[in-house]
């Protein structure tokens, strides 16, 4: 079946709820009438914790050097999903396949953190906080995104989502932010919960009457959603997430989205990327995680429907991994990786980036794919042209964008 982007179309976009009678806030989007000329806008982070191996992502089958290194581990001329004569898939992306198609997916190669740590906790810092290479920054770059954008009504105590049980340092910083673990556990057993009492304690003790405010109806949303059993939430049609936290997160992500409760930016991670020994290649420990990660984000794309349109989602990991297998039929840690951008206003259907080759002499440090594109270059997009923030100097301080321009990967 075909996935395009109207085909799913939302049922009132409070499927969150059930059949449950519907509170007005929860109708009017939660926290304030939006503006009817102005469509909301939503970017979605996603990090590939561990190193993924992007050579064997998104595959160079053109390179005769890249089966020359990989004897045990590459990905056969004959089980790539070609993309364009120079780049494939690795077979268990196929579910992304019709995305690329209908050209609502890209990747970027090549890509990749300038700083030269193979630290699998420096890189992510570095990555997550936007700032490769300095230690001091306290905040996330996604929090920072936040700052300059336009403030429409009451702000949503949603507007800033991360899928798990903790707040990662990408969303870290003075915009209020929140971790979700678990939307059944919100509002559990009534609000003398620990759970609720504490949420609704840090509103009611706040100095900020709009925060006051805001925390009140957020309070009653997650009440509503606890009454409505989110865990009988039906996905559209189609939209099939794979088993476990990954697959967890992306369902409940696309709950809030299509609850209409205020989402701008969110994150989610998946791990299990650091392959040193027995990688695989067509099936085993890569193939695994790949299956869950492409099934995830068909299934996001799938149950969004025409949410789809104003939503972006841009992979990242730390680094990729080195050019040559090691003696385990493994990978070690590397440089430059492959980002995926898929969503409504991306113009896809295209491999982006300079792609420096795998000969020699045009491997970093002679054994691993060199980064050509700065991946500060691929969230600047996101963050200009999508959500919108012109001061990107704020977002990534200290990266000049403006010297290399935009990749333009968005419409």
């Amino acid at each position: 079946m075909a996935i395009t982007r109207r085909v799913f179309i939302r049922n009132s976009g409070l499927a969150v709820v059930g059949t449950a009678a519907v509170p007005s806030f929860l109708t009017r989007a939660a926290f304030g009438a939006p503006d009817p000329g102005r469509r909301s806008k939503r970017l979605v982070i996603i990090f590939q914790r561990g190193a993924a191996d992007g050579l064997n992502i998104v595959v160079p089958h053109s390179e005769p050097a890249y089966y020359a290194m990989r004897p045990s581990i590459n990905i056969p001329r004959t089980s790539v999903l070609d993309l364009d004569g120079m780049f494939g898939l690795h077979p268990a992306l196929a579910p992304l396949m019709p995305l690329w198609k209908q050209r609502h997916l890209a990747m970027v190669h090549a890509a990749g953190s300038p700083d030269p740590t193979r630290s699998h906790f420096d890189a992510q810092d570095f990555m997550e906080s936007g700032t490769p290479g300095l230690k001091t920054t306290y905040d996330g770059w996604l929090n920072r995104s936040l700052h300059s954008l336009p403030k429409s009504g009451q702000v949503s105590a949603f507007r800033a989502i991360a899928l798990g049980p903790s707040l990662p340092r990408i969303l870290s910083g003075s915009e209020p932010a929140i971790a979700v673990n678990n939307l059944s556990d919100f509002g559990l057993g009534g609000k003398n919960s620990p759970a609720a009492t504490t949420f609704e304690a840090m509103y009611a003790s706040s100095s900020d009457s709009i925060l006051h405010g805001t925390g009140q109806e957020t309070f009653e949303a997650m009440k509503m959603l606890k009454a409505a059993d989110p865990a009988k939430y039906k996905p559209a049609a189609g939209a099939e997430y794979p088993r476990g936290r990954f697959g967890d997160s992306l369902r409940q992500l696309a709950q809030l989205i299509k609850a209409n409760l205020g989402v701008q930016v969110a994150f989610a991670d998946i791990g299990g990327w650091d392959h040193h020994v027995n990688e695989g290649n067509t099936q085993g420990q890569l193939a695994n995680v790949l299956r869950d990660f492409a099934s995830g984000l068909a299934a996001l794309w799938i149950d969004l429907g025409d949410l789809a349109e104003d939503t972006v989602v841009v992979t990242m990991s730390e680094f990729g991994r080195t050019a040559r297998e090691n003696g385990n039929r493994g990978t070690d840690h590397g440089h430059a990786n492959a980002m995926f951008i898929m969503g409504g206003p991306v113009k896809g259907g295209r491999v982006y980036g300079h792609w420096p080759g795998l000969g020699q002499s045009q491997l970093y440090e002679g054994r691993d794919l060199a980064v050509t594109t700065d991946f500060r270059r691929v969230l600047g997009e996101a963050v200009y042209q999508h959500l919108g923030n012109r001061a990107l100097e704020q977002v990534f301080p200290g990266f000049d964008e403006s010297s290399n321009g935009f990749l333009r990967y968005l419409g």
